[in-house]
């Protein structure tokens, strides 16, 4: 609280100090000065000095390895420029990378359509003055806020059934349950299930908020025309969170090509190559096989991925953006034209 306080006042004295500057003039002083000072191009140049140091150069130093064919083994090939294109060749007769794609494809659609269900779902239930309801929420947030490693080896021991409590219920029951981490048709499923355990509150966390933010008299206005609590959420609430969730899900998306820690953990890729996503291929070229050259090129390739959904996605929430306001203009017009016509 005493963090928040200061934080808070901080903010309110450099915006009375930018208001001061804009409005007041001379009355500022030297104060609106010294905020200039604070915020000019040469009091910026550590942090962003310090930034490209952190970002900018490991990846000019990616992208220059890719060049070349890099291999630990054999270190006079760190700066050989001869086949600069080599190691992207090696990309297109890669089988085993294709099928890390696919998986990667398989993992990513499941994973973010299942959060965006159950975060819809579970926000939808949260969105009640209760205060049982309010204090779940915090529960709710838990796996969201456990480390990456810690949510695996959690699943591990789910996933074992020498110490598993779940296959401790089912061998109670008399089902014969398989070890689903080393299980082919269950390996993939499993992961995808301790994924969605760790991240649907994020949706549910987004979607809540939206819930929140949905107009009363828009929702009384549909109960009085007899609305049944289904036709209320599809056709008011759905329409009217639809750019949070588009959203929600681009953030998982591109959240979800980086799900290492899980196949790291519980799978290790396995069984064969049925757990093994693009940048978890990636990581066993480098550390693996001491292929850093054609590692890099994979990494290249997969960071070329990101803008074009990111691209894609904010192409998307504008369309729709743009589409709310202007149906809300329509709307908006046809009660004014309906006024003036009871009026006349």
């Amino acid at each position: 609280p005493a963090i928040g306080r200061i934080m808070v006042a901080r903010v309110i004295s450099i915006t009375g100090t930018w208001m001061q500057n804009r409005h007041g003039g001379q009355r500022c002083g030297g104060r609106g000065n010294r905020w200039g000072e604070r915020h000019s191009p040469s009091a910026r140049a550590p942090s962003l000095a310090v930034l490209a140091v952190i970002t900018l150069l490991p990846s000019l130093y990616l992208l220059a390895t890719s060049f070349t064919p890099l291999n630990l083994t054999r270190p006079e090939t760190q700066w050989d420029f001869s086949e600069p294109l080599i190691s992207y060749g090696q990309l297109l007769s890669d089988g085993r990378l294709g099928n890390s794609i696919w998986v990667q494809i398989k993992l990513s659609f499941w994973t973010v359509a299942l959060q965006l269900l159950i975060g819809i779902a579970v926000a939808l239930l949260l969105n009640v003055k209760s205060r049982l309801l309010e204090a779940l929420r915090t529960v709710y947030l838990i796996p969201m806020v456990l480390p990456p490693i810690v949510v695996a080896i959690i699943w591990k021991v789910i996933y074992t059934p020498d110490i598993s409590p779940m296959h401790g219920i089912f061998r109670a029951l008399g089902w014969n349950v398989p070890a689903l981490i080393t299980d082919p048709n269950w390996a993939l499923t499993s992961i995808i299930i301790a994924d969605t355990w760790e991240w649907f509150p994020f949706t549910m966390l987004m979607v809540l908020a939206a819930l929140q933010m949905i107009p009363q008299e828009m929702l009384d206005a549909a109960k009085v025309d007899g609305a049944s609590p289904w036709q209320l959420t599809w056709h008011v609430t759905l329409p009217f969170i639809q750019g949070v969730l588009l959203v929600a899900g681009l953030f998982r998306l591109i959240d979800s090509i980086k799900a290492f820690p899980l196949i790291y953990i519980l799978t290790d890729g396995g069984p064969g190559n049925l757990t093994e996503v693009t940048n978890y291929y990636s990581f066993q070229q480098a550390f693996n096989f001491s292929y850093l050259g054609f590692s890099s090129a994979i990494t290249v390739v997969l960071l070329a991925a990101f803008p074009i959904i990111g691209l894609s996605g904010a192409f998307m929430i504008y369309a729709i953006t743009n589409a709310q306001n202007t149906s809300s203009g329509q709307y908006s017009m046809a009660g004014g034209i309906a006024t003036e016509v009871v009026e006349n």
